[in-house]
């Protein structure tokens, strides 16, 4: 008689077989910061409009009592209000690529959407400023 290749795999009923992709919004956090190239803007603080969008991966659902099993939205505001109190930004995209490498601590982040405007530095127009997305890479170099 053939002995057979199969092999029987038990399923463990504990086991997750799921995994979530979850999003965090954070909207029109607005903040008053010295931020600009121009000198004008150096010598006194302007309006500065963030929103941002954060996806993230985890296989394991929200645990009800336990903080660390949730991106925090209240720490990350608290992480861009700790990065423009301290320094001042030339560029947009420079404190953009601050904010990205704060979040992007949490190895669970997978992408980032930010977009920061200034309300009031032209004329005409309600804001002007940068949406800037970014993506974990995973590939290995």
């Amino acid at each position: 008689m053939k002995k057979s290749n199969l092999k029987i795999v038990k399923i463990d009923k504990n086991k997750k077989l799921f995994n979530y992709e979850k999003k965090i919004l954070i909207k029109e956090l607005t903040l008053d910061l010295k931020l600009g190239y121009f000198d004008f803007e150096k010598n006194k603080p302007q309006k500065v409009k963030f929103t941002l969008e954060i996806d993230y991966r985890d296989k394991k659902p929200t645990n009800d009592k336990d903080l660390k099993s949730i991106v925090n939205y209240d720490k990350i505001v608290k992480l861009i209000k700790k990065l423009v109190k301290n320094k001042h930004y030339n560029f947009l995209e420079t404190l953009a690529e601050d904010v990205f490498d704060e979040i992007f601590k949490d190895k669970r982040i997978d992408k980032i959407t930010l977009q920061i405007e200034k309300l009031e530095i032209m004329k005409n127009c309600s804001s002007v400023g940068i949406q800037i997305s970014k993506k974990r890479s995973y590939e290995k170099f």
